[in-house]
């Protein structure tokens, strides 16, 4: 469920809300000496503040949950930049409380100006570990930042990592809680906090098994935090902006909610390129879009593509026939998409792809070459139609072929065909074909791209699908098996197309729902299914005389020659290319290849005509093995 179904909290109360995270860690103190924090740990956190919240790095607010219960510094090391005290002002009591065991702590930091980083080797971890965990003056804590950067590999740590670690976890199990002097309420420890990307950047047995280790996660924003931060910016972005009334707050809950899964400063950000693009709140969508695809351009709000929508129904005639039904389905749902209501009806609307299309009917039937006309109605360009053949994702682990492999596998670092075909293409059709032969565990991939609009790579990092059209097509529903297991057909090309419809879409609902068992993810399709119909014998005739027409074009560019046919052997052709139509019309190309192509190429290589001739095809002749062989006469 998403976030922002929660009930929604009033300002005052999500002003004394604090992270969870925040909340988990003050509450394990009595009992854990070292904790692992992963996840969103390089963003800033909201912390309560007089009048409402603030936005602060982790540091800081571990530091404004941990300074009332007595924390007078913290140590900050981090690998690049050294160590230092925090605050900076308690310099002088680190010292004081850290003399008796960090002696080369003393003497570096007399040379230092206050609060500065000194260097210091990562073979010292262990020890500023015990000194921390032993000091009884004060209480303290010591905050390893980008801990990730202390291990090469988390699987085969080296000899000096394994003593680092080693060291670490014994003094973690060792450590007692103090009682400084004078300071109330139980014994706790003087922790260790770990920050790191993933949980998994740390060796597993240091992790796992050790109760005096706690891993905690850092987890994205939820909806009340983005709000109390979008509530903070919304003077600055608009003018206009009131901190009250009805407007204001649906302005307000809206932006929250289009920000779902983002960073605190991505938000930031996003506010940023508001008011450079002048922006007001109630265009805060396109900041969004901006941010998310890095381009300020939008395709979907051209001008001329409403009108290229208008004049769309002729223009698909032009490379797919006799699917008038399938086109203006096909219209309907892009004109929804321009004009922004895909999936209106959801709260995460703006975030999902523009367009969602199931192509399903027989082979052949223009269904690759419609979505190839939608990507040049929509782009401009026939090469924005990314096409992915669904066969080649059969096995139960070609995934990582969409998204990338993960950490420690062989093509970490290339990452995945789909995540970087949508970074490099932002906007664009995404065709993924005969999807009816993917593995199952490759269709769940789909559920977050068509619900949230965005998927998470191998490598952690997250794409944006708000700006793509995704058409799948599928041949489910044209043949069954029936009590014997065989394959018959369940369609016909005599079947009338009221009737194709109706049992094309009850197979593909029996197969989502029963024979892969995925519900969820036609649920997401929804009623975007656009059923072809098959090629009946006056369309056949059509996609026939522009075969033709494409051939006697190729011979007149290649050879020079001008090719007839005589109106009987035309006739006798069309015959022979539509015998069976259960193929389409790219079977009807297959038998102008065997029936006409190839015979009239033997035929003028045979006749070795000079350019400029006219060449006249007087006849076909079938030999009983089928073999055709044409009758050339040069004018």
């Amino acid at each position: 469920m998403s976030d922002t179904a929660a009930a929604p909290m009033n300002a005052q109360e999500a002003s004394r809300r604090w992270p969870r995270w925040l909340d988990e860690a003050e509450l394990a103190l009595p009992f854990c000496s070292q904790f692992v924090l992963y996840g969103n740990v390089r963003d800033v956190q909201l912390v309560p503040a007089a009048g409402g919240v603030m936005a602060v790095p982790p540091v800081q607010s571990l530091w404004e949950r941990l300074n009332p219960r007595g924390y007078a510094f913290f140590l900050v090391y981090d690998r690049n930049e050294g160590l230092r005290v925090y605050p900076k002002e308690a310099t002088a009591q680190a010292e004081q409380a850290l003399r008796p065991r960090l002696s080369w702590f003393q003497s570096s930091a007399q040379n230092r100006p206050d609060g500065a980083a000194q260097e210091c080797a990562p073979s010292r971890i262990p020890e500023l570990v015990r000194a921390i965990e032993a000091t009884t003056v004060c209480r303290c804590a010591l905050i390893v930042e980008n801990a990730s950067r202390l291990v090469l590999s988390s699987d085969q740590v080296s000899e000096s990592e394994l003593e680092i670690f080693s060291a670490c976890e014994r003094a973690a199990r060792t450590a007692t809680p103090r009682q400084p002097a004078g300071a109330s309420g139980q014994p706790i420890f003087n922790p260790v906090f770990w920050m790191c990307s993933s949980i998994r950047d740390l060796p597993d047995w240091f992790v796992i098994g050790n109760e005096r280790i706690r891993a905690i996660s850092v987890a994205r924003p939820d909806f009340e935090a983005r709000r109390a931060l979008v509530q903070q910016l919304a003077g600055s972005i608009d003018s206009g902006f009131t901190a009250s009334g009805p407007k204001s707050e649906k302005q307000i809950d809206q932006f929250a909610a289009l920000t779902e899964g983002l960073t605190l400063r991505s938000i930031y950000a996003v506010a940023q390129i508001a008011r450079d693009q002048r922006f007001s709140l109630d265009r805060i969508a396109d900041a969004i879009r901006c941010y998310k695809v890095g381009v300020p351009d939008d395709p979907w709000k051209k001008p001329h593509l409403r009108e290229s929508i208008r004049k769309g129904e002729e223009e698909f005639r032009i490379y797919v026939k006799g699917q008038d039904s399938a086109i203006r389905k096909t219209l309907d749902i892009l004109t929804r998409s321009v004009m922004g209501l895909s999936g209106a009806q959801a709260s995460s609307a703006v975030s999902r792809p523009r367009g969602v299309l199931f192509f399903a009917g027989p082979t052949g039937v223009g269904k690759t070459e419609l979505a190839k006309a939608v990507s040049r109605l929509i782009f401009g360009d026939a090469q924005a139609c990314v096409r992915f053949d669904m066969s080649e994702f059969s096995s139960e682990h070609s995934d990582a072929r969409l998204i990338g492999a993960p950490p420690g596998y062989v093509g970490y670092d290339t990452g995945g065909e789909l995540v970087n075909a949508i970074r490099q293409r932002p906007f664009s059709v995404l065709l993924f074909d005969e999807i009816e032969k993917a593995h199952p565990r490759i269709l769940d991939k789909f559920l977050q791209v068509l619900e949230d609009g965005r998927l998470t790579d191998g490598r952690g990092d997250t794409v944006h699908f708000s700006e793509t059209v995704i058409i799948f097509t599928s041949n489910l529903g044209i043949y069954r098996e029936n009590e014997t297991g065989q394959r018959v057909l369940n369609v016909s090309a005599e079947s009338p197309y009221a009737e194709v419809e109706k049992r094309v879409r009850g197979a593909i609902e029996d197969y989502f729902r029963f024979n892969i068992q995925r519900p969820e993810l036609l649920n997401r399709i929804g009623d975007n299914i656009v059923v072809f119909d098959f090629i009946r014998t006056q369309v056949a005739e059509q996609i026939f005389e522009r075969a033709l027409g494409s051939v006697i074009a190729r011979v007149k560019e290649t050879n020079g020659l001008e090719i007839s046919l005589a109106p009987a052997t035309q006739k006798k052709l069309f015959e022979l290319c539509t015998l069976d139509l259960m193929n389409g019309g790219r079977g009807i190309g297959n038998r102008l290849e065997t029936c006409f192509i190839n015979p009239l190429a033997r035929a003028l290589f045979d006749l070795n005509a000079p350019s400029g001739s006219k060449v006249s095809v007087k006849d076909l002749t079938v030999a009983e093995a089928g073999h055709v062989t044409v009758s050339c006469a040069s004018g």
